[in-house]
């Protein structure tokens, strides 16, 4: 997210002197570039219930998943910039994606202004509760032995990174199995179709708190506040180095004008301080509520781009 965009809405802002009084005037669109039940679902249909009481209309939730949430980015980059259309983006659509793909249809600095970043959620590493591994460390090994005959399921930029990533501190090879969706992927885990499936911990707890998936390592540096035996990655493996997670942001088409970005913040605020929705998201699911000023949450983006930019290129994943 650039200046420029910042520049150009504010500007825009300024033809508009009644647009703060009587915005807005019809229900928002809020796409989410990830299926029904992923992570990105949650937090939008969460956050979309509790902004409709300070914008007077609903936040309607569209999914428009495919293209590990391109298409729905792109949906939303080439919508009217009238602020009734907002995209609930991630580090794989707003961080990631330039690195990943040799053709990516808009613009993630240019073609997007900045409302506010809504949540941050350490990554897990699973495998299905009767799996032979026991520990990290007993993963790894086996992947060491023979080289891509443990499979991993991914079905964002983040999931794949961030198992990639690993693999490649690590020093060994696992076969990659793409899938359309998380729940399919956990589906496809508890089944033993695939061997190891790293996900935000929203998408992983439900089915390791039902016994049907066993959590060996998160993520992020510190251990998660809901698991707190299950080691960090960099315990389990001795990779001091390794650090990812995964977080949500919510921006509007670049040109949009600064009142109704201003609204929309102070939609996201005000769900933010909801205590339903932090008790969802904080205590049952893992994450951290983090609402943002624009300004802010531009700086974050900046920032998180080039780390996930250096992540991509250290584990060795060429541009599709």
């Amino acid at each position: 997210m650039h200046r420029r965009a910042l520049l150009a809405a504010a500007t825009s802002g300024l033809a508009w002197p009644a647009f703060a009084q009587d915005w807005p005037n019809a229900p928002v669109r809020g796409i989410v570039p990830f299926a029904a039940g992923s992570a990105t679902d949650i937090v939008a249909r969460l956050f979309a219930e509790r902004m409709r009481e300070v914008l007077g209309q609903p936040l309607v939730v569209e999914n428009r998943a495919g293209a590990s949430g391109l298409i729905g980015a792109e949906s939303v980059a080439r919508a009217a910039p009238d602020g009734l259309t907002v995209l609930f983006g991630t580090n794989s659509t707003n961080a990631a994606a330039n690195a990943l793909f040799r053709r990516v249809p808009f613009d993630m600095e240019r073609d997007f202004a900045p409302v506010s970043l809504l949540a941050t959620v350490p990554l897990l590493v699973a495998v299905p509760q009767n799996s032979p591994y026991r520990t990290l460390n007993d993963l790894l090994a086996a992947a060491r032995v023979r080289p891509e005959a443990i499979s991993y399921a991914s079905t964002s930029a983040s999931q794949r990174v961030a198992t990639e990533m690993l693999a490649s501190m690590a020093g060994v090879k696992m076969l990659h199995v793409p899938y359309r969706s998380s729940p399919l992927a956990v589906q496809d885990l508890v089944a033993g179709r695939v061997d190891v499936f790293v996900a935000d911990q929203a998408v992983i707890l439900p089915s390791t708190q039902n016994g049907q998936l066993r959590v060996l390592a998160a993520t992020t540096k510190t251990r998660s506040p809901q698991l707190p035996d299950v080691p960090t990655v960099a315990q389990a493996a001795n990779l001091p180095d390794y650090e990812l997670f995964a977080w949500f942001v919510m921006v509007v088409p670049a040109a949009t004008p600064a009142p109704a970005i201003a609204r929309l913040n102070a939609a996201v605020r005000h769900a933010a301080a909801n205590a339903e929705l932090r008790q969802r998201l904080g205590d049952t699911l893992g994450m951290a509520v983090r609402p943002s000023s624009p300004e802010e949450a531009a700086a974050f983006v900046r920032s998180e781009t080039v780390k996930w930019t250096n992540a991509i290129r250290a584990a060795g994943i060429e541009p599709e």
